[in-house]
């Protein structure tokens, strides 16, 4: 979602323990953030038509597979003369914000980071990923198809009026009536199982409104580039520590009034022609045109919410968080001033990655994530 409530005006939101080497790639994504805005290079209109079509053609399977309850998706089919994977194999990775070719090199066997995994020494095996403001389930296709891969569970969450959920946003006036597919989901939960609960962006506030909810079933929460506010304190009030450094989201944003413009937004809808420099600054062009029929408008009202969060409950559970240093969206200065603020158990670094790794550093991301899986209970 971004500092997207960032000086909002009406018109017609210590580590205890941090990864080696933290300080010096920190100071290194702060000065790649300040380069200028790269080109992207120029596509012709019979190339901006075929990258619609395969996102489309994605979007569709993707809803399908969760109309189908959830089973298993490779993400391996392939529409005719497409340059997208077939079975077997992988998608392309992610490392830049250049053109996407159909030459580009597809995932080998060897280069996957989830082999020899002991599943049966793992406090659990089971994610669950909940996406950002304005994004759905379908984001985290790249992720799902890994993890299960290396034989993960992965349930992944479309929040109220997000991916396929039908609901208007506009309609959304509070975070529990947002947040109900993943608490509906958690309350049902057999009692005993345990979760990673995996937030990105706004979702790092929905998480933790779960988190005080049910504690004894999540066994880690893990905090992607996310919102991680404090007990009283609303995403709102976050973002506003930040209100006027970020020009880009102040010219991407689009407040939408609803009830009318002599009422609060009910809305707020990110320019397209914007969005790929805001949120997508290092991923491949593929994932900016899935994203770019697949984004919905993020719900207003939860933005506003503060959260009652105490240390019995949200508290007793174990927190990480990963930064993402070429962020545009969530600056790594913001990203430090949350972890400052409420310190996680350990932070780690996506170096290379904007503010939605799960397309530009897919497979960091899933190594990383592995690694929580791995860290022993207390």
């Amino acid at each position: 979602m971004g500092n997207l409530c960032a000086s909002f005006e009406r018109k017609p939101v210590p580590a205890k323990q941090r990864s080696p080497q933290h300080s010096s790639n920190v100071q290194q994504g702060l000065k790649s953030s300040r380069r200028s805005s790269r080109i992207r290079p120029s596509r012709s209109k019979s190339d901006d038509s075929m990258l619609q079509e395969h996102a489309l053609a994605t979007a569709i399977l993707f809803g399908q597979h969760q109309l189908d309850g959830g089973a298993s998706f490779p993400f391996n089919r392939s529409v005719p003369n497409s340059p997208w994977p077939k079975k077997g194999q992988y998608l392309p990775s992610s490392s830049s914000s250049r053109a996407w070719s159909p030459a580009d090199p597809l995932f080998q066997p060897h280069q996957l980071v989830n082999q020899e995994i002991k599943h049966d020494d793992l406090e659990t095996n089971h994610f669950v990923l909940v996406h950002g403001g304005g994004f759905g389930a379908w984001c985290w296709y790249k992720t799902i198809a890994l993890l299960e891969e290396g034989g993960f569970k992965v349930t992944a969450i479309d929040l109220t009026g997000s991916g396929i959920h039908s609901f208007d946003p506009n309609g959304i006036t509070s975070l529990a009536q947002y947040v109900k597919p993943l608490t509906d989901f958690l309350e049902k939960h057999a009692d005993g199982e345990k979760v990673i609960l995996v937030g990105h962006d706004f979702g790092g506030t929905c998480i933790s409104y779960a988190m005080e909810l049910f504690p004894s079933r999540i066994a880690k929460a893990v905090f992607i580039a996310a919102t991680m506010v404090t007990n009283g304190q609303s995403t709102l009030d976050m973002f506003s520590q930040q209100a006027g450094s970020i020009d880009l989201m102040q010219r991407a944003r689009n407040f939408l009034y609803a009830n009318g413009s002599d009422h609060p937004p009910t809305a707020v809808e990110l320019d397209k022609s914007l969005s790929g420099d805001l949120l997508f600054n290092e991923s491949p062009c593929k994932d900016v045109a899935l994203a770019s029929v697949l984004m919905r408008q993020i719900p207003f009202a939860p933005v506003l919410e503060k959260l009652s969060l105490s240390e019995m409950k949200y508290g007793s559970v174990r927190r990480f968080y990963m930064e993402t240093l070429q962020d545009n969206a969530i600056p790594i200065t913001l990203q430090e001033s949350m972890i400052n603020s409420n310190p996680p158990e350990k932070v780690f670094c996506l170096k290379g990655a904007d503010h939605s790794p799960f397309f530009s550093k897919p497979q960091s991301l899933h190594k990383l994530l592995v690694d929580i899986s791995k860290i022993p209970s207390t």
